[in-house]
């Protein structure tokens, strides 16, 4: 008639249901500019100032890639001017 109950049938744990939730996968955020907060340079093209230092942005593809910091700006400007043609090679 009946199947004959066990001990180790009667301390299983119930099937949990599979989680219907969709998997939410991480995707670290891309800033699409340089901050807020920095100042552009007048007379270059990617110069920033961040905290009295000079900082170029360089768009590579959809991401800005940032120098070090520079006590010049023509540092950073020259830095900049490098990378783009590393890239474009």
């Amino acid at each position: 008639m009946f199947p004959k109950l066990t001990e180790s049938m009667l301390l299983m744990k119930p099937l949990r249901q599979a989680s219907t939730r969709p998997v939410i996968s991480y995707k670290p955020r891309v800033e699409p500019a340089p901050p807020v907060h920095a100042r552009r340079v007048e007379g270059y093209e990617d110069v920033y100032q961040l905290q009295r230092q000079y900082v170029a942005f360089v768009l590579l593809g959809d991401v800005f890639k940032q120098s070090p910091a520079f006590t010049q700006p023509e540092s950073a400007q020259r830095w900049a001017n490098q990378t783009r043609q590393h890239h474009e090679i």
